[in-house]
């Protein structure tokens, strides 16, 4: 991990998993050989980077994604730099926000996707809201975990995005839907007369605001 000390130390994942043994510290310009999760990758993780997981490791980069113009990412620099796919944060600062993982995700998440789920249900174990990341992405890590090269995942990526689209289009109708219906319940029926009236009633007022 490289740390750039821009979060609160009693709220950072990164250096709680440091103070627990569970994640070593980089130097700025130190090289790294394994697989790096970097927001300037070019080529999103999969499940083809097992073996490099499994001889050099994973790193990611500690630091506010509020700041990462500040980050020096060209002297940490690697040969194997990895976006990950589409996936929700449920961390307390960025709950439900997508791609905004923190660092503990971001490493249980490559190591699923890339086979290795006991190190990344024992890092999010660590965490009390941990099993809401499971919850929340289970269906996605899975479909990734499915595939066997970077262009499956981000395949199957695009076709998450394509199925969210739907969905929330779906549900907007949906809710314009009920929406009308209760609105049809506040109008009278210019069709029921009141018995022993020969007076049409006046239809009811209608507004011009929408």
């Amino acid at each position: 991990m490289w740390d750039f000390d821009h979060c609160d130390p009693r709220r950072c994942s990164g250096k709680k998993l440091s103070r627990l043994g569970l994640i070593k510290e980089l130097k700025v310009g130190s090289r790294f050989r394994g697989i790096v999760v970097s927001p300037k990758g070019t080529q999103v993780i999969s499940p083809a980077d097992y073996d490099l997981v499994l001889e050099y490791g994973l790193a990611v980069v500690e630091c506010s994604w509020a700041r990462l113009d500040d980050v020096p990412f060209s002297k940490i620099a690697s040969p194997h730099e990895r976006l990950l796919p589409y996936l929700i944060a449920t961390n307390p600062t960025n709950y439900g926000k997508p791609w905004r993982l923190n660092c503990v995700e971001a490493l249980a998440a490559a190591f699923y996707i890339t086979g290795f789920d006991s190190y990344a249900e024992r890092l999010l174990g660590c965490f009390g809201w941990g099993a809401a990341f499971w919850k929340v992405n289970r269906v996605y890590l899975e479909r990734y975990k499915a595939c066997k090269s970077a262009e499956e995942v981000t395949s199957a990526q695009e076709a998450i995005a394509e199925e969210l689209e739907r969905d929330y289009e779906d549900s907007r109708r949906d809710k314009d839907t009920r929406q009308g219906g209760n609105e049809d319940f506040l109008v009278a029926n210019p069709n029921h007369h009141h018995e022993g009236s020969d007076e049409e009633e006046d239809p009811p007022h209608s507004s011009d605001s929408e």
